[in-house]
């Protein structure tokens, strides 16, 4: 192109020289020959090349526009989303299969009136004192369980957020069009989601551990209250008796 632009050139001087330096009008074997004529015919036709020169750079430039919008259309070839979303399963999962106390309002209501009682223990018999106190104490034990894999499972999912967002990152930096980056973004953030999803998982494992061990100890003060007044109750509670260690 840039060799076509120096003929023009070329051809346009040359033109130039014939108007200023040649005779107005001359014959050749009977042929009349104007020079300005033929210079203005030349300036015509470099015009014309230069036209032909400019709508050249125009399609250039609208094939290259073309070429642009195809890499901007065009998709991500590298997806995270699925093994995003089996990490977000497997955390779901684990709240699920949460022991003793459910992570549901209904059951813990229902649980706390049973095993945790805020009133009189006047009218619970002592086996179901005994029964409430081991039960409250499995509670406890089964919500440190649920703790401890829940942050098993968030630890393990380190290495796997390592690799993915090494993944996303790379894919991201040698995205092709707005499309692939916007697509690689958006895995990215999917997976600053599932971080956000595990530690509040955690969160609530460790919580709920707290709250039950909490509850258990109030509970289990309460009981200690009614146990001694039952105990030192005139006529009820504890009947000294003799007893007899040894015989003569």
């Amino acid at each position: 192109m840039t060799r076509f632009r120096k003929s023009i050139l070329v051809i346009g001087a040359a033109a130039i020289a014939l108007m200023t330096t040649a005779p107005a009008e001359a014959q050749f074997g009977g042929i009349v020959y104007d020079p300005t004529n033929y210079a203005q015919n030349v300036l015509t036709a470099a015009r014309s090349l230069q036209q032909i020169n400019n709508q050249i750079t125009q399609i250039q430039n609208q094939a290259q526009s073309l070429i642009n919008q195809a890499r901007n259309l065009a998709n991500l070839p590298t997806s995270m989303l699925s093994s995003i979303q089996r990490d977000i399963d497997r955390t779901r999962q684990l709240i699920q299969q949460a022991q003793q106390i459910a992570y549901n309002v209904q059951n813990i209501d229902q649980v706390f009136s049973q095993r945790y009682p805020s009133g009189s223990l006047a009218g619970t018999s002592s086996g179901d004192l005994v029964a409430n106190a081991q039960t409250r104490w499995t509670d406890a034990l089964a919500s440190y369980q649920d703790a401890l894999r829940t942050g098993a499972t968030v630890t393990g999912n380190i290495d796997g957020t390592r690799d993915q967002a090494s993944t996303l990152v790379t894919a991201s930096q040698s995205a092709t069009g707005a499309l692939q980056a916007a697509q690689a973004g958006n895995q990215l953030l999917a997976l600053e989601t599932r971080q956000l999803a595990d530690l509040t998982a955690m969160v609530a494992a460790q919580s709920r551990a707290a709250a039950v061990q909490a509850a258990r100890a109030a509970a289990d003060e309460a009981q200690g209250r009614e146990q001694t007044r039952r105990f030192l109750a005139p006529g009820r509670g504890y009947v000294p008796q003799s007893v007899t260690l040894f015989r003569d």
